[in-house]
Formats: C-alpha cells, sequence, structure tokens
C-alpha cells in the first residue's frame, strides 16, 4: 500500500503498482498512450489521440460511465479540476477506485503536474517528450506583441480569460488577452465586445470547430490566426512542438 498526494492535496491510497489506468482527460490520455501504453483500458470519447488509439470508451468527460468504469476495476482513474466533475470524482472514490485529479493553470503547473504523475502515482521515468517540452518553453515569455482573442465558443462567444492554462500558454506566444481582467475564466462577450481593442484573433479547431469559413467572417480587418485546438490547449506530448507550431500559426497571421 502507497499514500501519495495528488495536485489538490488529496491522499489518494495505491495497492501496489499501477497496472490498469482509466482516463477522463484527453491530454492525460495521450500522455499514458504515448508513454505507458500497457496499462491504459479506457478513455473519453473525447480521447481523439493518438489517432489509433484503441481502448474501451466509456462516454464523455463530464458524464462518465461510473458503473463501467468501477467493473473495469482499475488501479488508477486520471481526472482534472476543470474537465470533469466532482460528483463523478466522488462516486469513484466511494466504490474503493483510486483517483488523481490534477490542477493545471500554467506552462509550469503542467509539467510539474505531469512529472509527479508519471514519477510518484506511476513509478515511472519523466517521458522523453516532456522533458522537451519542458525546454521548448524555458524561455521567458517576450513582450506582447499583439492584443488578442480567443474564442472557445461561438453563439454565444466565450473566450479564453484569466486563470487559464491556454491563457498562460498565450502569455509565453507573445499575446496579451485583453479580457483577462475579467472575472471568469472564460467570459462571455457580446460581437462588439468580440473584436474591441484585438489586433489578432486566434482560433483554435476545438471545444468549437472555427474553420476558414466559420469564424473569421467575425473579425473583419483583423488578421486572424487558425490553430489547432489540441496545440492550444492540451498538456501532453503536444507541449514539446506546441510552441513552434503555434508562433508560426501567429507570425503568418500578422
Amino acid at each position: 500500500m502507497m499514500s501519495v498526494a495528488d495536485d489538490l492535496g488529496v491522499e489518494v491510497v495505491l495497492a501496489g503498482r499501477v497496472r490498469r489506468v482509466v482516463s477522463l482527460v484527453p491530454s492525460l490520455t495521450e500522455a499514458m498512450a504515448v508513454t505507458c501504453p500497457e496499462t491504459l483500458v479506457a478513455a473519453t470519447d473525447w480521447c481523439s489521440h493518438p489517432v489509433d488509439l484503441d481502448v474501451e470508451r466509456v462516454r464523455g468527460t463530464k458524464n462518465p460511465n461510473v458503473r463501467r468504469i468501477v467493473e473495469l476495476a482499475p488501479d488508477l482513474v486520471l481526472c482534472n479540476q476543470e474537465e470533469n466533475r466532482r460528483i463523478d470524482v466522488e462516486r469513484l472514490r466511494s466504490a474503493g477506485i483510486p483517483v488523481w485529479v490534477t490542477r493545471i493553470e500554467t506552462v509550469p503547473a503542467a509539467i510539474t503536474s505531469l512529472t509527479r504523475l508519471f514519477t510518484v502515482a506511476l513509478g515511472a521515468a519523466v517521458p522523453t517528450w516532456l522533458t522537451e517540452a519542458e525546454t521548448s518553453w524555458a524561455a521567458m515569455p517576450p513582450a506582447p506583441t499583439h492584443n488578442a482573442v480567443i474564442p472557445i465558443w461561438r453563439n454565444p462567444w466565450m473566450v479564453v480569460g484569466r486563470n487559464t492554462f491556454t491563457g498562460d500558454l498565450a502569455r509565453r506566444l507573445g499575446l496579451n488577452l485583453v479580457h483577462a481582467d475579467r472575472p471568469d475564466r472564460y467570459p462571455r462577450l457580446t460581437d462588439n465586445e468580440l473584436t474591441a481593442d484585438i489586433d489578432l484573433a486566434v482560433l483554435p479547431d476545438e471545444p468549437y470547430v472555427f474553420t476558414e469559413t466559420d469564424g473569421p467572417d467575425a473579425f473583419p480587418g483583423i488578421p486572424v490566426a487558425l490553430v489547432e485546438g489540441r496545440a492550444l490547449t492540451w498538456y501532453g506530448p503536444s507541449l514539446a512542438t506546441a510552441r513552434a507550431v503555434l508562433a508560426d500559426r501567429i507570425d503568418r497571421a500578422s
């Protein structure tokens, strides 16, 4: 028996070596599939990477099939404070299933959290991709070069705001998110608020699928960078290449 604390400081009791993992977070699913594929037994319907991922699906991040997860008898279930519901975590724990909850709101927090997950909870070595990600993001953020907005939904418009992983990542790319001073982490905006005081719009393809024909039309006369949502919002293996990929898209747009 071993007791370790997750990102929220909750003690997670592990019966021994973790051999069976269920992931309810797409980023963590990819991280597990790339690093410890033999341990991953199930994931959500939203877990799209790696593209050849072949594990049982247990519904979504907000409505996981708790009964089926319990039947799978995993040694550990991976969750995230923002992406998963507390009630599902509590139901799993009440059924005797160990749950590890991550809290990731900055790029350094992602590096620290993932390092602890692999080395402390899973007893594995630090993955090569995580070391590469840490090196890639180690440089100090440049001075802001753009006043930007990053929508995540349309009708109504919702954008990235304060205390978010994507917001911190954007800052490290030289973007000043003009709505980061609002109280909500994902503010809702009117059409006029959306385009006010910005010189760049960054449109990811998830959770809302912005495309060349759906999104840029809302920003007449303003440069738009269409980017892969995974590079902008995921904190798994994509972190190793995200800085270069996103910087290139931003430079092309501006």
